[in-house]
């Protein structure tokens, strides 16, 4: 019992020491919260079930994982990308935005239902090859119910060293109430992935520059002004700007894509965080761009963007819309405006928190989260057409890693026509607009719409979520 006790205390101080560690170690933060909150009291209860565990459990509790799942479900508790983050997958992710891991490559993120959802597999990766499609839920992950489960316990199932393999258990639903949810088991072998942002790059008929972007990443940029360099050698007279299925990724990445494209010293975003004395939301960060573009301002630009257009991508994409830079065409975006911060801890050693620290606006002023951006003009499609169309065009490449930059869209990239060949109706929109007129300013007194119109402020309740 006395061993008990001690382990008892040893883990309510450290958990104590945790708390002050979130807070920076200031007692001014807590004297902050106000007289409606007890700190110290609100965390009583943290210990006296570390209490009862240690006294009664049948078995002698691990306490060092009785701590980190105290820790995720603190995190989760806050809002959907909030979360603890192991010491082995911190370093993943380390290596995620700057060089390779290992796993299977896909996206996950947590659906309006809270099921562990496919955002998109990495075009090349083992799970684009094994047939995982953007908007598969999976609900087992080697026969474990993902159920409940954290993003992060997710994604550290999935991943694995090379050469493992690895089952997911997946639901296919369709909107078209005819075609019934398909239940998949799907063995995946895991490998080597790659890091690059660019998917596909290309000129198209008409001297339309085609460029599909996955994520951003620390190269992200450079990659992007090395393929429009390219493109302008083979004769590029406009550009196709791809962010369909880009979940986003780091906030420095997209500045420096907006600088691509925008005059120096143009706002591209602005984030505000909680102000501890007030609780109000105040502005804390203001980012421009910081160089000249690499594309004159008299080259038409369109974005494409769908409903899982997110967070990074959706900041490029407001700020170029905003700024009348581009005309936005597809659907509208996923709407995540939240500002997530890596914070490193000390103990455990070598963990870390994605905590929410504010919310980003676009310079229309407001934030979209939970809202999204709505294009310029409108180019539907239904889940079933973008699932025969990424099947499409994986298939075009699959047999022939050479061909990833002649990805099979249908019409819009001139292949043949069959009768099992699904069109790229988005891509097509955007070529249609981009051969109407050679000068841009015709173009955007003709589709772009103002900001006032397609970037809506969120619902109060949205802005309130960090407090």
């Amino acid at each position: 019992m006395r061993n008990c006790r001690s382990q008892f205390l040893a883990l309510f101080l450290f958990l104590a020491a945790a708390f002050l560690v979130l807070t920076n170690g200031f007692t001014a933060r807590i004297a902050a919260q106000g007289n409606e909150v007890d700190v110290i009291s609100e965390i009583a209860p943290i210990g006296e079930v570390l209490d009862e565990i240690l006294r009664n459990y049948v078995r002698e509790p691990d306490t060092a994982h009785v701590v980190e799942g105290a820790l995720i479900g603190m995190m989760n508790a806050l809002d959907e990308h909030s979360s603890y983050i192991s010491a082995e997958f911190y370093q993943e992710m380390t290596e995620e935005t700057s060089g390779e891991f290992e796993g299977i490559g896909i996206s996950i993120h947590l659906d309006e239902q809270k099921n562990i959802a496919v955002h998109h597999p990495i075009p090349g990766s083992p799970a684009c090859r094994a047939g995982i499609l953007g908007g598969d839920i999976i609900f087992k992950i080697d026969g474990v119910a993902t159920k409940g489960m954290s993003l992060d316990e997710a994604a550290d199932r999935i991943r694995g060293p090379r050469g493992t393999i690895v089952t997911l258990s997946v639901l296919r639903s369709f909107e078209n109430p005819d075609l019934a949810p398909e239940l998949l088991d799907i063995e995946v072998k895991r490998g080597k992935i790659p890091l690059e942002s660019i998917a596909e790059f290309r000129l198209l008929e008409g001297g339309i520059g085609y460029i599909r972007v996955t994520d951003f990443k620390k190269p992200t940029a450079d990659e992007i002004a090395g393929h429009i360099a390219t493109l302008e050698e083979q004769g590029m007279k406009s550009l196709v700007l791809d962010l369909r299925w880009n979940p986003g990724g780091l906030l420095t990445s997209s500045q420096e894509v907006c600088s691509l494209f925008l005059p120096r010293n143009t706002l591209v975003t602005y984030t505000k965080a909680r102000d501890l004395s007030s609780g109000d939301l105040t502005e804390d960060m203001r980012l421009f761009t910081d160089r000249e573009p690499v594309l004159a301002p008299s080259v038409p630009i369109i974005l494409l963007v769908n409903e899982h257009t997110a967070s990074s991508s959706e900041i490029v994409t407001g700020a170029l819309q905003f700024w009348r830079r581009a005309i936005v065409v597809g659907t509208k975006t996923y709407g995540k405006g939240s500002v997530q911060t890596l914070i490193e801890l000390h103990r455990p050693a070598g963990a870390a928190l994605r905590l929410t620290t504010g919310l980003y606006y676009t310079p229309a002023d407001v934030t979209i989260d939970n809202e999204g951006i709505k294009p310029d003009v409108e180019a539907p499609m239904a889940l079933e057409q973008w699932a025969r169309l990424l099947q499409q065009m994986r298939d075009s490449y699959v047999d022939d890693p050479a061909m990833q930059n002649q990805q099979n869209h249908g019409a819009a990239t001139g292949n043949e026509k069959t009768s099992t060949t699904i069109d790229d109706v988005q891509l097509m929109r955007a070529i249609e607009i981009l051969n109407e007129d050679q000068l841009f300013e015709n173009l955007l007194e003709k589709y772009h719409k103002d900001t006032s119109e397609t970037q809506v402020a969120a619902a109060e309740s949205s802005k309130e979520a960090v407090h």
